[in-house]
Order: structure tokens, then sequence, then C-alpha cells
């Protein structure tokens, strides 16, 4: 399913390969959030041509609205969205823990309000296997429990240990329902817990390689906790799970994290940032991030980014600003896309770093443009 290619000299970044039912995905990789089985404001083939290897689907709200098995008998999510290439799909148990209301955690799952009619529901995490295996993706996340930051160190001592108990549980429906083995299994991965505390990260990732997942994932990060802390949980994670299997850094981040992340070992990254920030204006450039609809690019005649992709790097940037005051659609693709481009291209270029032993001077060169005061 996964396989090192080539390991940075200098740090703990590596390139490998994921052999999954839909596809090959080359590590590292960003892959896109499409939260509703849809990229905001993208097409498919946007996606393709971006380079996109793999996309998210997301548990919760797929299961709220339409329901997996209306989703099921379209052919799960690859043939209800019409892609064609990998996806993951999250447990579920992040959104229960942002959005839901009234919730209460015990050890049968979760029950909650559901955030679109206010109607008391609960998630399992053989309910949650259950969607996934009907949603058909690639690689399915298992059940945790997410503790906030900050929290009392019992708090993450006993979601750490429910958390477990829930992966075992996932487990367990997974050898009872699915293949083991076979071109269209289902991977699943754990998630790694324990909020800021080293021993705790260290046991939590112990406990989940004894159970033996096809890969693991470094959860509870970018919870509003300071980036320090973020950097630490990862380091605190990583050499305790297996150097075979894919490690994923959840929901995260920016450009400079990325790089960072992977000089780290972390093969794999999503966040919904790109999109969400550019629908809001704000666009990744290689001198930092611009918010287009400020007044100083009334007139400028630039594209966004030197780096920018054919089909953005068309325009200027006061064509932008103008598409955004004045309320059109193609504003949002086209940063959008821009910024999708942007991270993808920046997961590529570290791949060829990697492979040619300079990791650690481009990761330090990019950070330095990426963060100079000096903005275009």
């Amino acid at each position: 399913m996964f396989e090192v290619l080539h390991r940075d000299p200098q740090s703990q970044a590596r390139c490998g390969r994921m052999t999954l039912a839909h596809g090959i995905v080359e590590t590292p990789i960003f892959m896109p959030v499409g939260t509703q089985g849809s990229v905001k404001t993208l097409h498919p083939d946007d996606l393709e041509s971006l380079g996109a290897q793999i996309i998210l689907g997301n548990t919760y709200h797929l299961w709220l609205r339409p329901g997996h098995e209306l989703i099921r008998d379209f052919g799960g999510l690859h043939g209800f969205a019409d892609w064609k290439r990998p996806i993951l799909t999250d447990s579920g148990g992040f959104q229960v823990w942002s959005l839901a209301k009234l919730r209460k955690i015990t050890e049968e799952g979760v029950r909650f309000q559901n955030h679109l009619d206010g109607s008391k529901m609960l998630l399992t995490p053989e309910l949650s296997m259950e969607i996934q295996a009907s949603l058909g993706s690639d690689i399915a996340m298992l059940f945790d429990e997410c503790p906030p930051y900050p929290c009392e160190r019992k708090y993450a001592e006993n979601s750490l240990a429910l958390t477990t108990r829930w992966a075992r549980r996932c487990k367990d429906w997974a050898v009872k329902n699915e293949p083991r083995s076979g071109p269209g299994r289902q991977c699943h991965f754990g998630i790694v817990q324990g909020s800021v505390w080293a021993d705790l990260r260290e046991r939590s990732a112990r406990e989940l390689v004894d159970l033996d997942f096809d890969g693991y994932a470094i959860g509870g990060v970018s919870v509003g906790e300071p980036e320090v802390e973020m950097f630490r949980a990862i380091e605190h994670s990583v050499p305790f799970l297996p150097d075979g299997k894919p490690r994923y850094a959840m929901g995260l981040g920016t450009p400079p994290q990325i790089l960072e992340m992977i000089a780290r070992g972390v093969d794999m990254f999503d966040c919904v940032m790109p999109t969400r920030v550019a629908r809001h204006g704000q666009a990744f450039t290689l001198d930092g991030p611009i918010h287009i609809k400020n007044l100083v690019f009334e007139r400028d005649p630039r594209p966004l980014c030197e780096s920018a992709h054919p089909h953005v790097a068309r325009f200027s940037r006061a064509y932008i600003r103008h598409l955004f005051r004045a309320g059109e659609i193609l504003a949002l693709r086209l940063l959008s896309f821009h910024n999708l481009h942007f991270l993808l291209a920046l997961a590529a270029h570290a791949r060829e770093a990697i492979q040619q032993g300079n990791f650690l001077e481009f990761k330090d060169s990019f950070i330095r443009r990426y963060t100079s005061s000096a903005k275009p």
C-alpha cells in the first residue's frame, strides 16, 4: 500500500508512493477538502488540471445530507461526485466536536443535536465505519475523540483511552464487514491523540500501532494551540509510528507549516484554508499572502504571483480585485483555483527537493521569502 522511495539526508523528509483502490498517490501530498462531496467553486476537471491526486470527503456532512445510503446507491462518492481518483474520508468525530449542539460523549459514541435541524443523533465507531464503507472512500479514518485546547491532563488521558477503545471497535467492524485484501480494499488510518503531553502522544501511537492499521494520522492539532505546540505534537508522535506506513497531519496548514511538517517526517496534509480564505479575497504568493480587495491592487497589472497557473496568470490583480468588488463568482473560482495550485505545486516542489537531496535548503529559502516583511 505504501513504500518510501527517497529520503532527505538532512531531515526526516521522505518521498513515498501510496497504491490505493482508485490510483497512486505520490507523497508528500496536499489533499483538497471537498466537505460536501465538492471542493468549493471547482469542477472535478479543475482539480485534475491542478494535479490533485486525492481529495477529502466529510463523513459527518454527507451522512446528514444527502445520506450515505443514497450515495452508496450511486456507486459511492466516486460515482456520485464523478471523481475517479482516490478519496479520503474523515470519521466525523471532529465535526461533531466543532459543530454539534449539546454534544455528550459516552462509551457508546457521541450523542448530539444535528446542526441542520436540531434532531437528536448518535454517531458510534461502528456507524462511522459503515458510513465510510458506503461512501466507498479509498482511506477511512477511525472514529476518535478530539480533546480541546487547552484541557486538563486527566481529560487528555481519558480521551486517549477512549480513542484507543473506539479504534479497536472500528477494527472489529472492519474485520467482520470488509475484505482484508484485494485491489478494492478500503484502507484504515488510526488517529494519534494526547494533546500537548509527550508521554500521552507516545502512548497513543504505540497503542494504535499494536492494532496494526494501514496508516496513522496525528490528530488534535490546529485546534487553537500555539504553533510551537503543534510542532511538538508531531515531534512527539512521529518517532513511534512505523517507518513503512504513511503519516498524516490532520487539518493544517499554512505553506510554511506544511514544509516544517514534511521536514519532521509527515507525508499527507489537508486543510479547508486555501479555499476558505480565497472566498474572502486572500491569495497565496511566494512573498506571502495578499488581500486582493485592498485598494493598493486597484491598478496593479501583475498576475497574482509569478508562479501562478496559466489559468489564473492571464488575469491582472486589478481585474480580480474588480471581480470581488462586483460580486462576481469568477473571483471565488479564480482564487480557489490559485490557492490550491499554490499548495499542490509546493508539495510537488518538496518532492523534487527531497529526491535531489536539498530539501532543507528549499524549505528554508521558501519560508524566508514567504515570511519576509517586504510585500509586493
